[in-house]
């Protein structure tokens, strides 16, 4: 079973910007769909961004659009997710998550993935 092993979180002042990779050692990325995910407590996981890999095509949650960027370096086999101008709500638990599909990769909820890393922290203070 392929790990996925994300990195990058870290403690950011309000307005600040983070960079999260997640390591997705796949043999090939024909015909997944990758994303990110976070979850707070007491929260339920939702989708911030995913990436048709055979496209790239991007797609972002409403609360993220303008502010994070999805991108895949398919040659490192990493997926990245750029975050700039963090807000206090954006504290969260950050998970990559991948799934092979020929259906949209936009929406799907994390029960539509079925690969998963270990989660890497993001916390924002005002």
């Amino acid at each position: 079973q392929v790990q996925l092993v994300e990195s990058g979180g870290g403690s950011v002042q309000d307005g600040g910007s983070l960079r999260l990779s997640c390591t997705a050692p796949l043999t090939s990325y024909d015909n997944y769909c990758l994303g990110w995910f976070r979850q707070s407590p007491g929260k339920e996981r939702e989708g911030v961004a995913s990436i048709d890999a055979d496209g790239p095509i991007p797609f972002y949650d409403d609360s993220v659009k303008g502010r994070f960027t999805i991108s895949l370096d398919n040659d490192k086999k990493t997926l990245y997710l750029q975050m700039n101008s963090l807000k206090p709500e954006d504290t969260a638990m950050y998970y990559c998550a991948a799934v092979q599909t020929i259906s949209p990769c936009w929406p799907r909820s994390q029960s539509q993935y079925n690969i998963w890393g270990q989660g890497t922290q993001v916390t924002v203070s005002s």
